[in-house]
């Protein structure tokens, strides 16, 4: 769980520095991570949730973000949306490099080709390898239009 340690290496280091906008962004990103844990454990599974899941998590918070600033904007709200972008490059700060859009034609080329996917039934197979591969590297949004129009043609 290296990804949680930076976390909360980072959380500690903020309050030291007396950094508010970090600290605040920090504990939002833990107490995402904890809620999950928590729903984890009620399940069953008492080591929490994985890497995978985090960064899951990170990747909805920094959409949820972009969403919130394009609002704020649209509504005047420059200082809003400011605030909700530098929390986006704090977020970002522990999720991996996204996928330009010819990298990321490439992985979906290799993971149908990897499953042998024929035809439109198989887009979940291909979706779920590339979720498996690519967490948070990719927004699976515009993923799963490409690799069904992909697929459509045969």
């Amino acid at each position: 769980m290296v990804l949680r340690t930076r976390i909360t290496d980072a959380l500690k280091t903020a309050m030291k520095d007396k950094d508010a906008a970090r600290l605040s962004t920090l504990r939002l990103i833990n107490a995402a991570i904890k809620d999950k844990d928590i729903d984890a454990r009620a399940k069953g599974n008492d080591e929490g949730v994985p890497e995978g899941e985090v960064l899951a998590i990170l990747g909805k918070m920094s959409k949820q973000r972009m969403e919130s600033a394009r609002a704020y904007e649209e509504g005047g709200r420059l200082d809003l949306a400011e605030r909700e972008l530098s929390e986006i490059k704090i977020i970002e700060e522990y999720l991996p490099r996204q996928l330009s859009e010819d990298e990321t034609a490439k992985a979906v080329e290799a993971a149908i080709s990897e499953i042998g996917a024929e035809g439109i039934r198989d887009m979940g197979k291909v979706i779920g390898s590339l979720k498996a591969q690519y967490t948070g590297q990719m927004d699976f949004g515009k993923v799963g239009p490409l690799v069904k129009n992909r697929l459509s043609q045969g």
